[in-house]
């Protein structure tokens, strides 16, 4: 992590992490804890590498099944953890987020991070042109306001249209076909950026 007693800088690595923190992470009550939670290991890796860290990745434990089905990553940071208040993130976030101070530079690393963190990619062999794959982009949130800043601030910066779904429980911001081709090379600019490795393995042919 960046030393405890210097500003937080944007760079693609803070802002991928970002998008991470967004959908995955929890800020703790205390005022400097953040926590990262996920099922898939390599993510909190490079969640880890991206901001430097050192602490240990550790199973945790479920409140409903008493399983331990997930792991996660802890850290204390104060100045991250205000950095992170600055930005709109806060304890308790799930259904109250809305907008983020996102630099437009650095949005693309910022929407990865969410797409890996809580996103789904969905691949299919169109039915009618049996040699033609069909794309899909899933943005999810418990917020709807959150998911109308994120679509206007895709359609700002890339000129793609998206559509706001509501599920049981959740509301999903869908890209679909030609749209989410626009936004491919834009979150995945090149091979070497931070990514969950089995997310990328299903879009880099359309890259």
């Amino acid at each position: 992590m960046k030393p405890k007693g210097k500003p937080i800088k944007w760079d693609s690595n803070i802002a991928y992490a970002v998008g991470l923190i967004t959908t995955d992470g929890n800020l703790s009550p205390d005022g400097r804890h953040i926590c990262m939670v996920s099922n898939d290991i390599q993510l909190l890796e490079t969640f880890r590498n991206c901001l430097n860290l050192s602490n240990k990745i550790c199973p945790k434990r479920s409140g409903y099944t008493g399983l331990e089905t997930s792991h996660k990553i802890q850290f204390g940071n104060v100045i991250f953890y205000k950095w992170l208040l600055d930005l709109g993130l806060t304890p308790k976030k799930s259904k109250t987020i809305n907008n983020l101070k996102i630099p437009d530079e650095y949005f693309f690393n910022f929407l990865r991070g969410h797409l890996d963190g809580d996103g789904y990619i969905r691949k299919y062999q169109d039915k009618v042109f049996p040699k033609s794959q069909r794309l899909y982009l899933n943005f999810y949130s418990a917020s709807a306001m959150h998911l109308q800043w994120l679509q206007k601030s895709i359609k700002n910066l890339s000129g793609a249209n998206g559509k706001i779904s509501k599920k049981t429980n959740e509301y999903v911001l869908i890209y679909a076909k030609k749209e989410s081709l626009k936004l491919i090379p834009l979150i995945y600019p090149n091979k070497n950026v931070p990514r969950l490795q089995r997310k990328y393995e299903i879009v880099k042919e359309f890259i």
